[in-house]
């Protein structure tokens, strides 16, 4: 059950920070689309030629013969990994830490609410969130695509793709989420909710540079992730992203299970 009014509250406390990183998104996304030309692919493929282990870095790699394919070089590399990682880490901390670190906890649990509809309420700020990122992106790559490029998108393939998305970013909410519900400090829980996501990105990174460090991959969750796989529908990536999700709800339900336990001092 959730508090309505607090969920109200708390997605108009989201629709700032849902603005920006909209924003950067539709920038980067509507750039890199409308570059899908042979031209501009011959150019982004020297580049990688003369750079490629900073280039696969970050998950970009040459020759994509689709739409898809390109899309999956240049933007689910970085741009809708990064961006959402870091609308979690943010939002994640506001949620439930920064009530706890500011003393404000006792205002909410005062009305009274059962910590557990306050936990859910909160969760459910995140998830809806992060599915308003996702959903925006995909409605807004196929807008483009579309506009620019009719046919060549393969709506069905897509579909696929940012539904795995979706959940390797409610997991990273999750560790977000946990974090706050742990620790009464935002310091804290900043540190480990944006710690523990990006020290797993630099690892994936590695992992990519080149294949001396490729044992790396199999330390970090963003292997789980196979974009490539997931289109191609591999059983290996549909069974990582299933494993994101329910690894998404361990952590959610330990977070939850963590806050109406724990001692809040108030």
């Amino acid at each position: 059950m959730l508090n309505m009014t607090l969920y109200q509250r708390e997605m108009k406390g989201s629709l700032k920070m849902l603005l920006i990183f909209s924003a950067i998104i539709s920038m980067y996304v509507t750039i890199i689309i409308r570059m899908y030309d042979p031209e501009m692919m011959a150019t982004l493929d020297n580049f990688y030629e003369v750079m490629p282990e900073l280039m696969a870095s970050v998950g970009m790699s040459a020759g994509a013969t689709s739409l898809i394919g390109f899309m999956i070089s240049y933007l689910y590399g970085f741009i809708l990994l990064v961006f959402p990682m870091v609308f979690c880490i943010l939002r994640g901390n506001g949620l439930i830490a920064k009530y706890t670190d500011k003393g404000s906890m006792a205002l909410l649990l005062a009305a009274p609410t059962k910590r557990r509809t306050i936990a859910l309420t909160q969760m459910s700020v995140l998830l809806s969130g992060i599915l308003l990122i996702i959903i925006f992106a995909t409605g807004l790559e196929v807008a483009i695509a579309e506009t620019s490029f009719p046919g060549e998108l393969v709506l069905s393939e897509l579909i696929k793709l940012n539904a795995a998305l979706l959940c390797l970013h409610l997991f990273i909410g999750s560790i977000c989420f946990l974090a706050s519900c742990i620790f009464s400090d935002s310091k804290y829980s900043i540190a480990f909710g944006a710690g523990a996501p990006a020290l797993m990105y630099i690892l994936q990174m590695l992992a990519n540079a080149g294949e001396k460090a490729a044992v790396i991959k199999h330390f970090t969750f963003f292997t789980l992730f196979d974009a490539n796989g997931i289109t191609a529908g591999k059983s290996s990536a549909i069974m990582g992203t299933l494993a994101l999700l329910i690894g998404a709800v361990i952590l959610y339900t330990t977070g939850i299970i963590v806050f109406c336990r724990k001692d809040l001092h108030i």
